[in-house]
């Protein structure tokens, strides 16, 4: 059974860092390319973070330099390690499996997780 567990969000000021979770299960994560992503109240979910299956990383440009993605294919696990927080990072984030190539990924798993909520105040 398909699972996706974010963990990890909380509440921080800006400039601090945070470190988020995602634990998967019902699929083959090794192979699969991995997207954090995020929403904020009464915006579209935007793709912030991709890592391929080889370890190859792609960041959307309002986070380049401040996150990093990684995985753990032991532990079927991608994390977001988001550093220099900002008050417009607020949003509720999302792990995903990706298809596409590089600008236009898409999600392929459903239902999404619960998410985690992160809120950076200034």
């Amino acid at each position: 059974q398909l699972q996706l567990v974010e963990s990890g969000g909380g509440w921080v000021q800006a400039g601090g860092s945070l470190r988020l979770s995602c634990a998967t299960s019902g699929i083959i994560f090794s192979i699969q390319d991995m997207g954090w992503f995020r929403q904020a109240p009464g915006k579209q979910r935007e793709l912030v973070a991709v890592i391929g299956s080889g370890g190859s990383t792609n960041y959307v440009d309002s986070v380049k330099g401040r996150f990093v993605i990684a995985r753990d294919n032991a532990k079927n696990t991608v994390y977001l390690q988001m550093n220099s927080l900002k008050p417009e990072d607020t949003a509720v984030y999302y792990c995903d499996g990706l298809a596409g190539a590089e600008g236009d990924y898409v999600p392929v798993f459903e239902p999404w997780g619960q998410g985690t909520q992160v809120t950076v105040s200034s």
